[in-house]
């Protein structure tokens, strides 16, 4: 019945339900590592980019509800997102946001903040930014590896430690700040089907580090967003993400990122709805494996599976195809996760 009521709106509105873009970003500064920062200059012409093409600029608890009721989103929303609550934040980011008048969600770790770790905003200072508007969501209590079990640990002691970490950081960000956005942010990108589960459980959403756009047709337990930074920071590459698409994925196989032992050439199907996708357009990227045409088994369905091991560490499939009626590419990612051949996790 809702992929019904999907499919007549898009014959209705000219192929036009729309999606958000939830940009993420670390640090806004010019001291900072690349490969988590923008400098204050490429934020500030982001923002001026948002504003001069009247971008729909929306709290990301909008987005959510907005997904969540399967409502058809405004033409060119974006929802803004800082990862750890850096204080450069604060410093740089916020006067800026100000001056536009956008809103925005700080995903904070609560052990960072206790502990005063270096460059980290304190309560006091989170406070602030949240009687200004900002959002203040969970990024878990320590920033930890949330798929990692520890030495020792069985799985279900896995899972009870990762349940009251979630839960804990949600009551204390509660209890400081008054919000409660059930609103997770995997650390490093990193979950698996057992932590999605839990979250199911508990009524929260989770966002992800993977690429695309968030609507209609993404798990609520894994929303893309696009990392802003590094060389991902360059305002004529970000201007093709600001305005991408949902791509209309109606069943998918194999979208546990965790990988189990040795199979580390994972296959995905994917059926899509191809009212406004031609089949010959898209096209699959495998993270350092290059371009990779998909595998046709029927005219809505493709298949895609790596030819090399992919490494240890994280990488992705990711997918696009342009739009046959409007402009804008549809996005697809699914994110990875393995350890090394010996079973160590990469060190981080």
């Amino acid at each position: 019945m809702v992929k019904n009521v999907l499919l007549a709106l898009l014959a209705l509105t000219g192929f036009s339900v729309q999606a958000a873009v939830i940009l993420q970003y670390h640090h806004v500064s010019n001291d900072t590592p690349a490969i988590t920062s923008v400098t204050p200059a490429q934020f500030k012409e982001q923002m001026q980019y948002l504003a001069d093409n009247h971008f729909n600029v929306v709290p990301l608890s909008q987005v959510v509800a907005s997904v969540k009721a399967q409502q058809h989103l405004p033409a060119k929303t974006i929802a803004i997102t800082f990862d750890d609550g850096y204080q450069s934040i604060a410093d740089t980011a916020h006067p800026i946001l100000k001056q536009y008048n956008f809103p925005y969600t700080l995903f904070v770790s609560v052990e960072p903040i206790l502990k005063q770790y270096g460059e980290m905003m304190s309560w006091q200072q989170l406070n602030t930014l949240a009687k200004e508007g900002a959002e203040i969501a969970n990024h878990t209590w320590g920033h930890e590896h949330l798929i990692r079990m520890q030495q020792g640990e069985t799985q279900s002691q896995w899972l009870r430690r990762i349940e009251d970490n979630i839960l804990r950081t949600e009551a204390e960000i509660t209890k400081v700040t008054g919000q409660q956005h059930k609103m997770l942010a995997y650390p490093y990108g990193e979950y698996n089907q057992l932590i999605e589960d839990i979250l199911v459980k508990h009524d929260f959403v989770g966002f992800g580090q993977q690429s695309g756009a968030a609507g209609p047709h993404s798990p609520l337990t894994a929303l893309p967003r696009f990392p802003v930074a590094g060389a991902y920071a360059d305002i004529s590459s970000l201007k093709v993400k600001l305005h991408s698409l949902n791509m209309p994925v109606i069943e998918q196989t194999n979208s546990d990122p965790q990988l189990d032992y040795a199979q580390w050439r994972p296959e995905i199907k994917v059926k899509l709805d191809m009212q406004d996708i031609d089949p010959a357009q898209l096209m699959c990227f495998i993270q350092g494996q290059g371009a990779k045409k998909p595998n046709w088994i029927s005219h809505d369905e493709f298949t895609i599976r790596a030819e090399l091991d992919l490494p240890a560490g994280r990488s992705r499939y990711n997918c696009t195809a342009p739009s046959k009626h409007q402009s804008g590419y549809y996005w697809f990612s699914q994110p990875w996760i393995r350890p090394k051949s010996n079973g160590e996790w990469v060190a981080e």
